[in-house]
């Protein structure tokens, strides 16, 4: 059994809530840029003072609308200003947010409006509204909606005019760091989601040890100020660790609801922020868009050059960082900042200008493309986290980044694998159990470590590899084990495909099920001169076959023959959360799209 810890660099509060921080930073500096909102397409800066007025006046109206101390309230919404601004206007009456996908079928949110109690919900627009009335008959205790197309935060301001604001400071002091923030869903991969309670001390300890281990990497370079664009939904752990560390350690906080590169780019150019918080598929699009960006202006070979420029670059620095040799040598360093100026530098441009730092977490990013941004001269640190444990349990250093890992603990955190190579965590981020559901929790916390589900394996340094899950090992009918995760990686860096899934359990052979990225395969297309066709004649084309092929036979190099892919069948529409066949997190439902692509799977083990 391995076992890496590392202490913690952040003490834990003994009093206060996560609130405090809003009143305190208006006090000490009143006009520091603390957020920037997005109004009629310009952004506008929202100081310390500004939004503490704003919490207060919505935590008043909060009030006088009869939410008390300890009530749960839920928010369906995308990624926005107002999502930060209800979350501590709650915190500081003692309230608690259930956060809940915008994407959440009225079974999904019915589930968890009954199993959080919740008593009152906020939603972004008409359309949430009504997912929530076509079940609100089976949610008694339900008794206040309020939207936010509507005019909702000005007429629960408007509401709490009256109130005294020594009430909502009486509600606020009564916290202490053991007082439950929220109740945040699992996404549900393989059952209905479960609560997760986490406490405000939950929150204090990851992002305190996090901001302490990692605050440089905020900056584009020292001093200047620190800033990020938020838009990984705020409904997900990960999203809500990254507002709470925002507002808690004065970096400046904006937000962006879309995903998309056509909305997403040009926010990132105008909000130029200095680090970013994202997945994998953020990184994966950015990199992709770039490449057929390249080869649409004929310029595809120089750019394939300078990826290989970036990726031997960052190679021969991370060798240097742990003593294995002497970092770049003269001959790459000349063709590194000839690159820099050709291809790196409008890629930084792309991403804002001052962007020098990253954060990946939510799955695996694929170590050669780490490789490359890190060479481009955006060091994209990944880590490793669950809601469990209010996000990361590991992550990257600064100092020595591991491509291909999930790095170290974080400070205050203790990794450890199970005798079959389960991950377990402990440290203060631990939540104490699932809301309702000792049976769960007992499962989750054995012992005190939060058995996570997840396969891996610690190097000598104490870095965590990520292999696969317990619950998606596959085991074929010849007895071979077969961990999908890397396959499915390997495969999925493919600029043509989008996602993959293998299968062969209790099957001769292991197989697989692959979808088409659409814009990558337009691209594709035309820069042959082939006529754009529909997706169920694209899938049975020769040559794009062969493409996916190629994916298909580097994945295999990974693993021994009988571990390998032995045929694949590419399927003409992607896995959708909107189909119940990805989680809300984009994790997608194993048993789902085997259930939905039978007929498929079937066809692949027919001789």
């Amino acid at each position: 059994m391995r076992e890496f810890t590392v202490p913690p660099l952040a003490t834990a509060p003994q009093v206060g809530g996560l609130a405090d921080a809003v009143f305190e930073h208006a006090a000490d500096d009143p006009g520091r840029v603390a957020l920037a909102r997005k109004v009629a397409g310009e952004w506008h800066d929202v100081t310390a003072a500004q939004f503490r007025d704003e919490v207060l006046d919505l935590a008043k109206g909060l009030l006088a609308q009869g939410v008390r101390f300890g009530d749960r309230v839920g928010i369906m919404s995308r990624t926005r200003y107002e999502w930060t601004l209800f979350d501590f206007a709650l915190w500081s009456i003692g309230a608690q947010p259930v956060p809940l996908y915008p994407t959440s079928s009225a079974d999904q949110v019915r589930w968890m409006l009954h199993d959080a109690q919740v008593r009152a919900c906020v939603v972004e627009h008409e359309d949430h509204a009504m997912t929530i009335g076509s079940v609100i008959d089976r949610l008694p205790l339900l008794t206040r909606l309020w939207q936010l197309d509507a005019g909702a935060v000005a007429a629960l301001v408007a509401d709490g005019r009256d109130v005294d604001e020594d009430m909502v400071h009486r509600q606020r002091l009564a916290l202490t760091p053991a007082s439950t923030a929220t109740v945040i869903y699992t996404s549900g991969t393989t059952g209905r989601p479960k609560g997760c309670p986490l406490t405000h001390a939950n929150f204090m300890a990851e992002t305190d040890n996090v901001v302490a281990r990692y605050e440089a990497v905020f900056h584009s370079r020292p001093g200047d100020e620190a800033s990020t664009l938020l838009f990984l939904p705020l409904a997900h752990v990960f999203g809500r660790m990254v507002q709470v560390a925002a507002v808690r350690w004065r970096v400046k906080l904006g937000h962006q609801p879309e995903l998309s590169a056509s909305a997403l780019l040009p926010d990132l150019r105008a909000f130029r922020p200095t680090f970013i918080l994202a997945v994998p598929h953020v990184f994966e699009r950015v990199f992709a868009a770039a490449r057929r960006g390249a080869e649409a202006a004929g310029r595809a070979g120089p750019f394939d050059k300078a990826v290989e420029v970036a990726v031997r670059h960052a190679e021969a620095d991370e060798r240097k960082a742990f003593g294995a040799g002497g970092g770049p040598g003269p001959g790459l360093r000349v063709q590194h900042q000839l690159y820099d100026k050709l291809v790196y530098g409008k890629l930084r441009d792309a991403l804002g200008g001052r962007l020098r730092h990253a954060m990946s977490g939510g799955s695996a990013m694929e170590r050669r493309l780490g490789l490359f941004f890190a060479g481009a001269g955006v060091t994209v640190y990944e880590g490793y986290g669950l809601t469990e444990c209010t996000a990361a349990a590991t992550a990257n250093p600064p100092e020595r980044p591991r491509f291909g890992t999930v790095g170290l603990p974080v400070p205050g955190t203790a990794v450890r694998l199970a005798a079959d190579g389960e991950v377990l965590v402990r440290g203060g981020q631990v939540f104490a159990g699932y809301l309702g559901d000792p049976q769960a929790t007992a499962a989750a916390l054995p012992d005190g470590w939060l058995a996570t589900g997840d396969l891996g394996s610690l190097d000598d340094d104490g870095y965590l590899t990520i292999t696969g899950r317990k619950k998606e090992v596959l085991v074929t009918s010849g007895g071979k084990t077969v961990s999908p995760l890397a396959l499915e990686e390997r495969v999925r860096a493919h600029p043509l495909v989008a996602q993959c899934l293998v299968v062969g359990d209790d099957r001769p052979y292991v197989a697989a099920l692959v979808t088409l990225d659409v814009e990558a395969v337009v691209h594709w297309l035309q820069m042959r001169g082939k006529p754009v066709v529909e997706p169920a004649v694209l899938v049975r084309a020769p040559d794009l076959e062969a493409e996916v092929r190629r994916a298909v036979v580097a994945a295999n190099t990974l693993v021994s023959q009988p571990e390998s892919i032995r045929t694949f069948r590419i399927v003409a529409t992607r896995f959708t959360e909107e189909d119940g066949l990805l989680t809300p997190s984009l994790k997608l439902k194993r048993k789902a799209v085997e259930q939905a692509y039978a007929d498929e799977v079937d066809e692949l083990y027919r001789s």
